[in-house]
């Protein structure tokens, strides 16, 4: 109806909740009264633990950038030229074929290049691919957009590899788009160079783009080293999303980045590089000061630092593989090879008075103080998602509270 040359238009009620909002919910049940301390392993932010933290170098960058009072007003709306540069350059460091500042615009975290990506490739009826289990802020951003998602499954028993037949299965002439979350969140997984290759092929024969989302870039410490999408440049046209937020322990300094990797120049005709641009026109992106910075810290952060972090991830989840085996109503599928969590099945037979993920969660954080993330909010109804970036006592105690958890609730027949 119209009123005044306004138009009224319904729009249907947004169903998915985000991570941060289910775990608000969470943490809302938690019984104070019960002496216990709050141990959340349900978010991806390592920095509220002592272990994880960023390079010297990394604050003192923000401070010299801040201090020099060069940086105080607004930025380009694509971001600062040198920001652009520095991160074109680190990115092409592990593809066959160079970035230039122009492939690159500068995002609020990787939140805000996940909106920008489906923005630009929403019409009217299409659809887009999204990994099941996978994370929600996809679901919710082509909400807004009345851009129709479709799930294909990873397979927990192949390492969550993609089912590539149900991708091909789930095209049509309407879909734009296949999202590929690697390192895996949240599933912990690290795609081989092969399995990466078979994906690129399959989205050329399908025509559609990838859109990668690396947030965990390099974040790998098993079998498979870190192979970024964009390899596969020339196959198939690539959104790679990313941020400094996981690598360099910063997700409060909101710096990330969309980038067209595209050597066959698919997104580099005018008129796909000006809608882009305009679109970047009305957003926000982080602060002059911090981009300002990322040139130096991408360039001085020393090796030592990365392989910190590495060895402290592998070790933490070793623990946490180790520490679930103890609790028989919860099981571990594949071993995490990368990222910061780790998906668990859980088994309800195994308990008495527990109906499913999201009960299970919400009484564990009241009974214990203990936060997971019920499967369902990634997609997976009765698994349980488990952030292991936690100093190793903190998880120790964590999973020892799981396991007394899991005691009091389990059936008479499973303590027999």
């Amino acid at each position: 109806m119209e009123n005044g040359g306004v138009v009224n238009r319904e729009v249907e009620p947004v169903s998915t909740i985000t991570i941060k909002g289910i775990l608000s919910l969470m943490m809302q049940n938690i019984d104070e009264e019960n002496g216990k301390r709050v141990i959340s392993l349900g978010m991806g932010d390592p920095t509220a633990y002592s272990c994880f933290h960023t390079t010297p170098m990394a604050g003192e960058a923000v401070v010299d950038a801040l201090q020099s009072e060069k940086f105080n007003g607004y930025a380009p709306t694509v971001g600062l030229l040198q920001t652009r540069r520095a991160i074109a350059e680190y990115l092409s460091r592990d593809i066959p074929y160079k970035l230039s500042p122009d492939d690159v615009f500068i995002t609020s975290g990787c939140t805000q290049a996940i909106d920008v990506s489906l923005a630009m490739l929403a019409y009217p009826g299409a659809n887009i691919l999204l990994p099941r289990p996978g994370f929600p802020i996809y679901e919710l951003c082509a909400t807004f957009r009345f851009l129709e998602f479709r799930y294909f499954d990873l397979l927990p028993e192949k390492g969550w590899e993609v089912d590539l037949d149900s991708v091909e299965a789930l095209a049509d002439q309407n879909t734009v788009a296949i999202v590929i979350i690697n390192p895996g969140n949240p599933c912990g997984n690290v795609y081989s160079y092969q399995h990466l290759k078979k994906i690129a092929e399959t989205a050329n024969k399908l025509k559609i783009v990838v859109i990668a989302d690396e947030v965990y870039g390099h974040l790998a410490f098993g079998a498979n080293p870190f192979v970024p999408m964009g390899v596969f440049g020339s196959i198939v046209p690539v959104l790679t999303l990313g941020s400094i937020s996981k690598r360099w322990i910063v997700p409060g300094w909101r710096l990330g980045w969309f980038v067209t990797s595209d050597p066959s120049g698919m997104f580099k005709k005018p008129k796909i590089v000006e809608r882009i641009k305009k679109y970047f026109d009305i957003l926000g992106g982080p602060a002059t000061f911090i981009q300002a910075a990322v040139p130096h810290i991408i360039e001085h952060t020393d090796e030592i630092f990365f392989k910190k972090t590495l060895s402290i991830l592998k070790q933490t989840s070793d623990l946490c593989c180790e520490l679930i085996k103890d609790i028989p109503c919860i099981t571990c599928p594949h071993k995490p090879e990368g990222s910061m969590a780790v998906m668990v099945k859980l088994n309800l037979s195994y308990l008495e008075d527990i109906s499913d993920d999201i009960d299970f969660c919400f009484r564990l954080a009241k009974e214990e103080s203990v936060i997971v993330l019920p499967g369902t909010a990634v997609g997976l109804k009765n698994w349980l998602r488990i952030t292991f970036a936690a100093d190793p006592s903190s998880l120790k105690e964590a999973l020892g509270r799981i396991k007394s958890f899991y005691q009091q609730h389990a059936k008479l027949t499973q303590t027999n």
